[in-house]
């Protein structure tokens, strides 16, 4: 039986959706999540202990981050997408086989490795295998998708950790994390790569590092669309980390705080699958995004009541969706041979920014309660929305 031009492209689509939006659930589908920082306390670490190992996989993922993506674009993106989950799956086994400080931080080195490695490597896979397939444009769609996958199994892993550490305690929400890594490196072997590699030496990493480096400081467009993220993503990701803080302020029961903690996710994931329609918008649709989101976290946050906590939700939608459509533009941007390369860079500047917010928010909030830092943190978002709205101004006053 002969396929029709057309069929060739959907079924190649098919096969490369399918496979992320698995990959994307099992990568976070980890059990451990919810418990690992008990099990440090439990081993009997000190809270200096357990921050320096916070601490630790933190360097490990910074360092990593844009050699790995320079790595991705020298070899098969493939292979390192199902290395990384394997070198997570072995730090996880040090974690419950032999529970000890060094054996932590060992597998926590592990675990940054395994995401840096993954870092960069999927959105360039995906982004050259849909342009092959004349699917580019579906790109954020696609990506949204694969995001609100990764919610779906970060919710799945918060309610079966409970059950199963009843039933079997450490040990077997380890046995369970190893396993979700295990199946995420055998789903990563089904991607379909393409990409022709050339074997010369311009192809070195080293040489890829720097001509990528190179377009960033040349293209004035370029630069943009990777300064854009960071800008998007990075607050937002660390307001993230307080936002039980943030729900227990307003006055509610203890036991109440993880289902507002949910609709705040879900509100995410609502952003997640809205990226499709969204992708039309242009800069000035996607200030207009950006201040409304930030809108919605100042009043949301001010408020302390549940309506805030749903404006906090809208605020989150939003945040996410305009990170997606970052994500877009600057893949948009980028040739092929470096786009594993800045797609990292970019995720550098996301990290640091995001490291610099905590530090921030740690200043305010000697002071200040959360709702008010959380107020005071949309302002950057605020400061975005201007220079987007300002930068399109002055591409059309010509």
């Amino acid at each position: 039986m002969t396929l029709s031009p057309a069929r060739v492209p959907a079924t190649g689509v098919r096969r490369l959706t399918t496979t992320l939006y698995g990959y994307a659930f099992l990568d976070d589908f980890v059990l451990l999540y919810p418990v690992y920082a008990l099990l440090f306390a439990d081993t009997g670490m000190s809270l200096w202990q357990i921050s320096s190992l916070f601490a630790l996989w933190s360097i490990t993922a910074v360092a990593l981050e844009v050699p790995s993506g320079a790595w991705a674009d020298a070899m098969s993106r493939r292979r390192l997408l199902w290395i990384g989950p394997l070198l997570t799956a072995a730090g996880f086994a040090l974690w419950v086989i032999v529970p000890s400080y060094w054996a932590f931080a060992a597998g926590f080195v592990l675990w940054g490795a395994g995401g840096a490695l993954g870092s960069g490597a999927l959105e360039a896979l995906v982004y050259d295998e849909l342009d092959r397939l004349g699917a580019a444009g579906r790109y954020a769609r696609v990506m949204g998708r694969a995001r609100a996958a990764r919610l779906v199994g970060t919710v799945a892993c918060l309610g079966l950790a409970g059950p199963v550490f009843a039933q079997g305690g450490y040990a077997a929400v380890g046995a369970a994390s190893f396993l979700a890594c295990v199946l995420t490196a055998l789903t990563a072997t089904r991607f379909p790569e393409h990409r022709v590699r050339r074997d010369d030496a311009g192809d070195s990493w080293a040489m890829i590092l720097r001509t990528g480096l190179a377009e960033v400081r040349e293209d004035r467009s370029v630069r943009g669309a990777l300064l854009l993220i960071p800008a998007v993503a990075a607050v937002w990701g660390a307001l993230d980390e307080y936002t039980p803080l943030l729900v227990r302020d307003i006055g509610v029961a203890e036991a109440t705080v993880p289902y507002l903690i949910m609709l705040i996710w879900a509100g995410v994931t609502v952003g997640s699958l809205l990226t499709g329609p969204a992708e039309r918008l242009g800069p000035a649709g996607l200030a207009t995004l950006l201040a409304g989101a930030a809108l919605a976290l100042a009043v949301g946050a001010a408020s302390r009541s549940l309506a805030g906590i749903a404006l906090v939700s809208v605020a989150f939608a939003g945040f996410q969706l305009a990170e997606v459509l970052a994500d877009v533009r600057l893949q948009h941007r980028i040739d092929e041979s470096r786009r594993a390369t800045l797609t990292s860079v970019a995720s550098l500047g996301t990290e640091l920014a995001t490291v610099a917010t905590f530090g921030v928010y740690a200043l305010l909030g000697t002071d200040m309660a959360h709702s008010s830092v959380f107020a005071v943190l949309a302002i950057p978002y605020l400061v975005t929305a201007l220079v987007l709205a300002r930068s399109r101004a002055a591409r059309v006053r010509p």
